[in-house]
């Protein structure tokens, strides 16, 4: 209940199209299925409305497809309230295009308006998405995390764990440590999501468990920061703790991150260990029972909030009517 995601209509476009993407409607022409949100005093208006939201995400797509007048139009008028504590920004751009933050025309820009979300109190965290190791080792990657970190905003690592392309822990410790020495935080490894040729890129749940674990015991404490492997399902988000046995039964152990109901956060639970399974949806509660401890409640009041989203085809108005 503390976020609010937000798609500014000039925001969905993205540096890299994804074959692994969930968010690929966002780029195909699909109205009915797009996010698309053009009016930032609506934003605004909810943000007023409800005190108890302290997080924006703004995300895509990529915001930082947008220059740097549009995205300030969006970012600025969160400033004057006073509840909202942090500000995040999704981004490829990190990995995709490190020249946004460094040569394009207006990266001064942007890094002035970095600096003056931090200036007015807020937290103005970057949320990176890497893919692999070496797309931080060139210069130009590595210029971009230390003038990003240099305004005062935080970067946070996040990924998707994905076959054929990052599936060995030496990538990931390597992409931790290495911006953890930039100033970054590791923050996220991701479940692949069942989107796209997702038989191709998804790899089983106990696979993605012994990667994560052989990273992490790679890495000094400073990059113990990073959770997962993570699934982003419909109850919450989801971490797969380990693999365990219990009365000699083999199973996983799980628990909530964030969830649709927030009483559900950090409350373990188990599930019978499935060598096959890719996804939250594939697990079967342990001990004999039915259903998870979550399917049993009725949460259809939904604790969780995304902003109120505008059609793609809505007439533009107030800010964020400019393209980028």
């Amino acid at each position: 209940k503390e976020t609010v995601l937000f798609f500014p209509s000039s925001g969905q476009t993205c540096h890299a199209y994804c074959t692994f993407c969930f968010r690929w409607p966002q780029f195909v022409g699909m109205d009915d299925m797009k996010f698309d949100a053009r009016e930032c005093t609506e934003l605004v208006a909810y943000l007023k409305n409800h005190p108890d939201v302290t997080d924006v995400l703004i995300t895509g797509g990529d915001p930082l497809i947008m220059n740097t007048r549009s995205l300030a139009e969006y970012i600025e008028p969160l400033l004057a309230i006073g509840h909202i504590q942090n500000i995040r920004i999704g981004t490829k751009s990190v990995a995709y295009w490190p020249q946004r933050f460094v040569s394009d025309r207006d990266a001064d820009d942007l890094m002035r308006l970095f600096e003056k979300v931090v200036k007015a109190g807020k937290n103005l965290a970057i949320m990176g998405h890497y893919s692999h190791a070496v797309e931080l080792r060139n210069e130009i990657a590595q210029k971009a995390v230390k003038r990003i970190v240099g305004t005062g905003a935080t970067l946070r690592m996040q990924g998707p764990l994905i076959r054929h392309i990052n599936e060995d822990p030496k990538s990931w410790a390597e992409l931790w440590t290495t911006g953890v020495r930039l100033g970054a935080i590791p923050y996220y490894m991701f479940v692949e999501r069942d989107t796209g040729p997702s038989e191709y890129f998804s790899l089983p749940l106990a696979r993605a468990h012994e990667i994560f674990q052989a990273a992490y015991q790679m890495v000094s404490g400073l990059s113990r920061t990073v959770r997962g492997p993570s699934m982003s399902a419909f109850p919450g988000k989801v971490v797969i703790d380990g693999v365990v046995t219990i009365n000699g039964e083999k199973l996983f152990a799980l628990q909530f991150l964030q969830a649709r109901n927030p009483d559900w956060v950090r409350k373990p639970f188990f599930a019978k260990f499935d060598p096959d399974a890719t996804w939250m949806d594939h697990l079967v509660p342990a001990f004999g029972k039915k259903k998870f401890f979550f399917e049993a409640e009725d949460d259809s009041h939904g604790h969780g909030r995304v902003i109120p989203l505008i059609a793609a085809n809505r007439v533009a108005n107030d800010c964020g009517a400019k393209s980028a």
